[in-house]
């Protein structure tokens, strides 16, 4: 480890992995139109989710997000990536979902938006990180056991 010291010191370089991953920056990742693009995924639903500079207007399979996800606490957890990083109102968002039910579909494109928010301003990627919003959240329904009435639930005892 004392070679690798003396050499970093002699030369200037970066010679471990660690090293080179603290001097290479990341640059933003935009396309030809100002937007970024990634994918979220949560339980069956996976969302394409573009972000662009803009007013904050976010659409969700062509329709307005208040319409889509008529319930509170579902818009609530697609704003939640925009909270975190003091991002209100700053992007415009156009998602497409396929699968899953609403609550799958609403957090996968929260997952969607963290990753192009990170993608569009890497200094994000922190804060998201820390949140908890760039990891795909992996749990799903388990599944039906046979003998059983549910996943786990068994039949009703009988002793007669």
């Amino acid at each position: 480890m004392a070679d690798l010291q003396d050499l970093k010191e002699i030369t200037g370089e970066a010679t471990t992995a660690a090293d080179v991953v603290a001097t290479e920056e990341r640059k933003p990742v935009v396309d030809a139109q100002g937007r970024t693009y990634a994918t979220g995924k949560r339980k069956d639903a996976v969302a394409r989710v573009w972000i662009k500079p803009g007013s904050g207007k976010i659409t969700v399979n062509g329709r307005d997000q208040e319409t889509y996800f008529a319930r509170p606490t579902l818009r609530l957890i697609v704003n939640q990536p925009f909270g975190v990083s003091g991002r209100e109102s700053a992007y415009d968002v156009v998602a497409s979902v396929k699968g899953g039910g609403l609550s799958g579909q609403a957090g996968a494109v929260k997952h969607g938006i963290s990753k192009a928010l990170q993608l569009a301003e890497p200094e994000l990627r922190a804060s998201l990180k820390s949140a908890g919003f760039l990891t795909r959240d992996s749990r799903v329904v388990e599944r039906k056991k046979y003998g059983r009435a549910k996943a786990r639930r068994s039949f009703q005892f009988s002793k007669r």
